[in-house]
Formats: structure tokens, sequence, C-alpha cells
């Protein structure tokens, strides 16, 4: 999605009005949910809990755990899936989080801000076949928060700590969590023992999650860390570390004392290392031909699953998930929830939802949710939802035999256009502050130097936390935006930050540092080819140009790398790159009508050279009609080249191309 600055509840929608879903009934403890944004962070409250002085942090784990009788491994553990032990600078996360425990108190960060989907132009289903569907603009509705939104609180009459020093003061936080931990244990009726085999209840409750699959997953994570071990450098730059426990066993029986309800995973495709739960998106007609929000088919038999498409909410959980089941919106066929990283399926696998604004990407591609938003640098993610994405993304991936990297696994913002009229209103979403780097690691393919300075590739690889472009826009027009990790890397006209940015020409309008503003950057893992080096500087091929990113050896912002690219065939002083492969007219049987192979308005001039992700053969998808009867996958005689283009792929006529080593 694209992300939007926050505004106050006053401000209008800009998408058209169509139909209205109906209102979720009230309750006692109301909050408007969907399209929630947090609020900006709060000023930092002097230290409650010594936290603040150089390895401080990992005494205040210390002197929680014996304050509370809680295992020092298993607070560090738990706190490592909330937030890898980082604070934020007291900043909430986008479900109201607070600190290293991710203590929750969703009234006082969830402020209001525009909708999942929000834009009014836009067509998700990207198909110029069928007239577009500008879904309603759903007023907010209101619901009961849950538990797992309202831990802050509860910590703090355990604690006797105020919800202030909690929110700001590392150390307190700390303290909190460890309190919710022992309060959990003894609900059990468990020991507050020494022995951290015997807190597998107690760290499933703390999860939130009201079922067992899902507290299930979230303990499981946490013993496999407590396994593992794990040691990093926080935001706050401190050391934090956790020795492995490698035959750790917990008592797992404890959870059938936890009270959670049995969630229902019938109909669901995820691994069973995730905790899934099916939320069906309707397909239903509704009148005048029209019909939502999703279209069914017969993947991977009739057409290849070669994409997945990570995508935020720009919305919380329980709005999104009420938008999904409305017949008039669009459809995806995931959502993450971020507290607990659990899963709801809502479309097939076999199905096509509309989700990525290119039909083409669509028909080939599974999308995932993840709560979040992206306009707000510390809207962070848990780290218990990274970790359920990946491994339904390995899944995925394992299942459909799509390659692990950043061709095939694509973020909104890397789908390209169908049509030239589209470049101004794609989407920008997860933004760069998604940590690409960290989530391939996750996936099990971590992202790292792969040939010698000759390789003639490059792969973004800059240290995610190190590495703070500035960026614009969070809050409002121009204004910057706080100062944050970030895994993308600007690109200059020159080997110099004072030369202009490099600019989009589709988008038409010239190149600036908002955070939705993808025309001059890279972001992590994406390849591309060297086109000069000066120095520090590093220049690439980028949308038919020489593009400059600031690339010094002693903390390099990529790293060699070597593959396939392709070039322009002998003779030829340019070829057209397309945002769509589809075939041929001569391909496409009685009955389904041609669509255009209409070019972007962009060049791969000759002596430019970019990065190959696949060979694909034209490919469409007709499906114009609730009925399956006229539904048909057509396939042409043409191939086509994935490339990394610019920000966003794109694709380029296999008998326009040459195709090459890098090296050469």
């Amino acid at each position: 999605m694209r992300g939007s600055a926050i505004v106050p509840p006053s401000a209008p929608r800009r998408r058209p009005a169509r139909r209205a879903a109906g209102a979720l009934a009230t309750a006692a403890l109301l909050l408007p949910l969907l399209g929630a944004a947090p609020a900006p962070a709060a000023a930092q409250a002097s230290p409650a809990a010594g936290a603040s002085a150089a390895g401080g942090l990992q005494r205040a784990f210390a002197t929680a755990a014996a304050r509370y009788h809680v295992p020092l491994s298993v607070l560090l553990g738990v706190s490592y899936l909330q937030s890898r032990w980082d604070a934020h600078a007291g900043a909430p996360s986008v479900t109201g989080g607070y600190g290293p425990m991710h203590l929750t108190d969703a009234r006082t960060a969830l402020a209001t801000a525009a909708h999942h989907g929000q834009g009014g132009a836009e067509d998700a289903r990207g198909d110029d076949a069928r007239p577009a569907l500008h879904p309603a603009a759903v007023p907010s509705p209101t619901v009961r928060l849950p538990a797992r939104l309202r831990t802050l609180p509860r910590a703090a009459r355990l604690t006797g700590l105020t919800a202030r020093e909690l929110q700001t003061d590392p150390g307190a936080n700390v303290a909190g969590g460890a309190a919710l931990l022992a309060d959990a244990q003894r609900e059990l009726g468990e020991p507050l023992s020494d022995d951290p085999a015997e807190w597998y209840g107690a760290v499933a409750r703390f999860s939130g999650a009201d079922d067992t699959a899902t507290a299930s997953a979230y303990a499981n994570d946490v013993y496999d860390v407590l396994r593992t071990g794990e040691e990093r450098t926080t935001d706050s730059g401190q050391r934090i570390a956790l020795a492995a426990r490698p035959g750790l066993a917990p008592d797992r029986a404890q959870l059938a004392r936890a009270g959670l309800r049995t969630a229902d995973a019938a109909d669901t495709e995820c691994p069973r290392s995730v905790a899934c739960e099916w939320v069906p998106a309707p397909y239903e007609e509704f009148g005048d031909g029209d019909y939502g929000n999703h279209d069914v088919g017969d993947r991977p038999s009739s057409q290849r699953i070669r994409y997945i498409v990570i995508h935020d909410t720009e919305g919380t959980w329980d709005g999104v998930l009420n938008l999904v089941q409305d017949p008039t919106y669009v459809s995806w066929n995931y959502t993450l929830r971020s507290t607990d990283g659990h899963v709801a399926q809502h479309v097939k696998a076999e199905n096509v939802a509309w989700h990525a604004g290119n039909w083409y990407v669509n028909a080939e591609s599974i999308g995932l949710e993840h709560e979040g938003f992206l306009a707000n640098p510390d809207a962070w993610y848990t780290e218990a939802m990274y970790r359920s994405s990946a491994r339904l993304v390995r899944y995925l991936a394992a299942k459909y035999g799509i390659p692990l990297d950043r061709q095939h696994i694509l973020g909104h913002e890397n789908v390209p256009a169908p049509l030239s009229a589209y470049i101004p209103g794609m989407h920008t979403d997860p933004g760069p502050y998604w940590d690409w780097r960290h989530y391939f690691a996750l996936l099990g393919h971590p992202l790292h130097r792969t040939a010698g300075r000759g390789g003639g590739l490059v792969t973004i690889l800059p240290e995610y936390s190190a590495n703070r472009p500035v960026f614009t826009g969070c809050t409002a027009p121009g204004e910057p935006c706080a100062a944050h990790g970030s895994g993308a890397v600007r690109l200059y006209s020159d080997h110099d930050e004072n030369s202009p940015l490099i600019e989009d020409i589709g988008i038409g309008t010239a190149p600036t540092t908002d955070v939705n503003d993808v025309s001059s950057r890279v972001s992590t893992g994406q390849q591309y080819a060297v086109a000069d080096r000066w120095g520090d500087w590093t220049a690439i091929w980028y949308l038919g140009q020489k593009a400059w990113f600031r690339n010094p050896g002693g903390q390099p912002t990529a790293v060699p790398a070597a593959g396939l690219v392709v070039t322009p065939k002998a003779g030829a002083d340019s070829v057209p790159v397309y945002g769509r492969a589809y075939p041929e007219a001569s391909a496409y049987p009685a009955g389904v009508p041609a669509r255009s192979v209409s070019p972007l308005p962009y060049r791969l001039p000759a002596g430019q050279r970019y990065v190959v992700g696949d060979r694909v053969p034209g490919e469409y998808y007709y499906a114009v009609t609730f009925t399956r009867d006229s539904h048909r996958v057509v396939v042409g005689k043409d191939l086509y080249y994935e490339i990394q283009f610019g920000h966003r792929v794109a694709f380029v006529r296999a008998a326009d191309v040459r195709l090459l080593p890098s090296t050469t």
C-alpha cells in the first residue's frame, strides 16, 4: 500500500464511496482500529530502572529476573522474540507495543490515519480488460480491544510503575515483562521455578494469543531462541547476550491448562510451524456484471505461481480483516498479525487474489499482508511476525518452486505498472523500513557477497541499523521522518550527494526524498549491473541511466555478485521495456480479446546491462466474468526476461536482447 502521513480524524477520505460495510458491535472498551497508525514517539522519560548506562540493559534483565523469580534466559528469550531487545526510543509498534518486552497500550498509542488501500483511483486487480473495482471508503469500525493490546496497563498494576516509565524506560519495561511472566506462571498453578523448561505455558500466555496454535507457535519460537542462543547490539548500542541451551526441552503439556480456544485451521494452506485460521474472502456477484473480490482459478495446474508479494496493511488487524470479507473490496491471500505472528488465510493459492495492481503479477503470485504502516518508521514489526512470515514464505516457496531471491520475493513497491498510465499510482509498501536483510536470514537464504570485485554485479546490502538515509513525508509533506535504520540506498546522477536525484520519467514529477517516492532508491537484496566506480561511489544501470550511490569500503552498502544479464541485441540502439509479459496477438483463441503488448515509457539502451531474474512465457489469464466457463489461460510463443530495471522489476522480450554472464 502507499503509506500515508498521520492525519486528524476529521481529514476527508480520498476514496469515492461505493458501498459501506456493516459496522461491528460496540462494547464497553472501544477504539477505532481500522486505519489506526501509531502516534509519534513520546519524549524519553528519566530512567526508572538503571538501563541507560553501558551494559545497563543486560543488568536490567538480570535484576528483573531475580526480583520476579523468572529464569533470566526465559525473560531474554521472550524479549528477543518481541523486539530483538530493541527499545525504539520509546516509540510504539504498529499495535501500540512499547520497549524491549513489547508491552501494549493501544488506547494511547493508536491514532486515526488513512486506511488500507487508500488512494482512490488505484486498480488492485490491474487488468484493463475489466473495469477497475474502486472499494468504498468504509467507516472505521469499533471493536473491543483484546487483552493482547492491553498488557502495559496490567504490567503497571503488577509493578507499581507508571505507564510513562514502562513506555519510555527500557529497564522499567523489562521489569513489567518479568512481572507479567510471573503472573502468568502463577495463574497456571505452576511454581516460580528456576528451570526454564517449566515456563512453557507462561511464555505461551505472554504472547497474548487466545488460541492454542498461535500461543504454541510463539512459545516454540522462544524456546528455539533459548536452544540456539543469541547475541546482538541493540538500537541503543548495548550488547546483549543469551547463552545457548541446546538440549532444553520444555514441558509443552502446560499449554492444555492455559484455557485457550482451539482455532479452526481447516481449509488453510499453511505449514504446521505457524498458527493459521481460515477467514475467507467472499467470491460473490453483486449486480451489473460486477463481482469480487478475487477470481477462481486452477493454479498451479493452469499456470505457475512465480512470485510472493510482501505488503503492509496500512491498517490494523481487526479492521483489515473486516475489509477482506467485503465482496466489494479487494483481496489478498494471507494476513499476518504483528503481536504474535498469527496468520489468517483468505484466498486459496489456486485462485487469483486482487492485491498487486498488475494483473500479470496477480495471476502468478501470492500476496501476504503484514500488519504495519510504511510511513511511520517507528511503527516497528515484531520478531514474532517476521518469523511467522518467513516460515510461511519458505513453505510456499518450496511447494510452488519459487526461488528465494528479490526478483521472486517482491515487495509491493517492486511490482511494475502494467501500463504507463498506472505508474504514478503504483503502491510503495512495505517501504524503506522493512528489514529485508533480516527477513532473508530468517528465510534461510541470507544475503551475502557471491563474487569478487570483477563479478560485474552488486547486491544492495547496507547494515540496516547503521544505514539511515533521510526521508520526508511521514507526518506531513516535506517534513523529515524520524531517523531510523533502513534497507534502502539513495541514488544520484553523479558521485556527489549534492547532485540531482535519479529521475523516473514514468512518474512524471521531480524526484524527492519522500518516503513514498521510489524513483531514486534501491533496496536490500536487489541486484544491478555495475556501470562505473569512483572512490567510495558505485554506479549501476538503473531505468536506462547511470545511477550513483555511496558504497564506502569501511561501511559498504552493496557487495559484489555475479549472474546473468541482458543487453540489446547487436544493431539495436535500445529496446522496449514492459510491465507485463503478455502473449503475442496470434496466441489468443476465438472468444478471448487480445491484450495489447504495450511498452512502458522506458527504453533499455545499447551498452547497458540489467540483471535477469527469470525467463517466462507470454501469458494472460482471461477472467472477466463471475462464471468460470469463459476463463482461459493464454500462453504465447514469445518469451520474456524478467529484469531488475529500476526499483521495480520489468520485462523485455527475449527476441530483443542478448543473454550474457555478468563477468564478460
